[in-house]
């Protein structure tokens, strides 16, 4: 090819060419569509992995672009096939549809802790009339939300500094949930001691494993030792009944009103960005009005591209996801189970034929909710 091709030159060669693809490529899919169309509900034969490997056994990868050829060949066999079982009739649509109940000011509501923790910060954000009722554990939450005790809990799923708290994503897959909205919380830890206590004089900082991750630096360069807690407020009480002045929590601001502790030290986080996610999770799944954000559990078939497959039926739909987790599967040699969060409207009729196809075609599908983040 000519060495000295401009860039305008280029983009006029690819265009004529592209000319040429496209309508091919149109075919291609509306072949793949035309076959999930004429399938019975629910019976999408599994992807014929010899018949593509055979397929791209024909490229031949001894010239220079040979690989990328290939490439190019499989990801167009990928996206037509996610774009057959997008297509395909996933059977009886049981996913919920929005509601017409407009979001409550007022509720029962299960925070982990005691008074002062984050949760509670969280919790009167969302519900300004908030009837709180506080658990020893995260799992005490979802157990008080199943129970009936409350309608709705509040749980910490992950830290713009500090990462995913991998225990409620673990605690996700054990329990019976939906989720009703989601809030992000700006989160300032400070330290807190007894009236006579001095910066100088900590020799010990007690608080939870997260806001210990979000203040390493200030704790690597005091040289302190840690003391982990199941609660960031728990910890405050735990420093104003045990009277030793050397000993210290992290802990919101309001915290040291609450337990008679001082504020020794403001701002303690790694960085002024530090955010920490909630979600609001009830028993049954309500979508209420405005929900833009949708949350699923899966696993997938334990094999090579598996994951990718799943992933290409999203790309299709230029859907967006802002989170993928993946967790191990209890009991299991080195499988997966992976959480999502992408934006989407529940009533879009193509993500709900995405989602049936799904459910029909993972080995394990769940919808955790369809909800709005504020």
């Amino acid at each position: 090819m000519d060495q000295e091709m401009t860039l305008s030159s280029y983009h006029q060669a690819a265009e004529a060419l592209d000319a040429q693809i496209l309508p091919l490529l149109q075919r291609r899919l509306d072949l793949a569509g035309a076959f999930a169309r004429q399938t019975p509900p629910g019976r999408m034969p599994v992807q014929d992995r010899g018949w593509e490997r055979r397929l791209l056994s024909g490229v031949d990868t001894d010239v220079n672009s040979g690989m990328f050829l290939r490439l190019m060949y499989r990801d167009m066999m990928e996206t037509a096939s996610a774009y057959q079982r997008v297509m395909a009739d996933a059977g009886e649509d049981t996913l919920p549809h929005e509601c017409h109940e407009v979001f409550p000011r007022a509720a029962t509501v299960a925070c982990q802790g005691v008074e002062g923790a984050y949760s509670q910060a969280a919790a009167d954000r969302v519900f300004p009339f908030a009837d709180i009722t506080y658990t020893n554990t995260f799992e005490g939450v979802f157990e008080a939300v199943e129970s009936g005790r409350c309608r709705f809990g509040v749980l910490p799923v992950e830290n713009s500094a500090h990462g995913s708290v991998v225990q409620n994503f673990d605690l996700m897959r054990r329990h019976r949930f939906s989720i009703a909205r989601a809030m992000k919380l700006h989160v300032n830890h400070c330290l807190l001691g007894l009236p006579g206590a001095t910066l100088e004089g900590i020799r010990t900082v007690v608080s939870h494993e997260q806001a210990v991750g979000q203040c390493s630096a200030f704790l690597k360069e005091r040289g302190v030792e840690t003391r982990l807690c199941r609660n960031t407020a728990m910890a405050a009480m735990q420093v104003a009944q045990g009277g030793d002045p050397s000993v210290a929590a992290i802990a919101q601001e309001s915290c040291a009103a609450l337990y008679g502790l001082k504020v020794l030290k403001q701002r303690l986080q790694n960085t002024d960005n530090n955010y920490t996610r909630f979600i609001v999770i009830e028993k049954d799944p309500v979508v209420f009005p405005g929900g833009s954000k949708i949350s699923i559990l899966f696993s997938t078939a334990n094999e090579s591209g598996a994951l990718e497959r799943v992933m290409a039926r999203f790309s299709c739909l230029g859907l967006n996801l802002t989170k993928l987790e993946s967790r191990p599967e209890e009991g299991s040699d080195f499988h997966y189970v992976f959480y999502a969060d992408f934006q989407a409207s529940v009533e879009d009729a193509d993500v709900r034929r995405l989602l049936c196809s799904l459910q029909r075609d993972l080995p394990l599908f769940t919808f955790l909710g369809a909800y709005q983040e504020v």
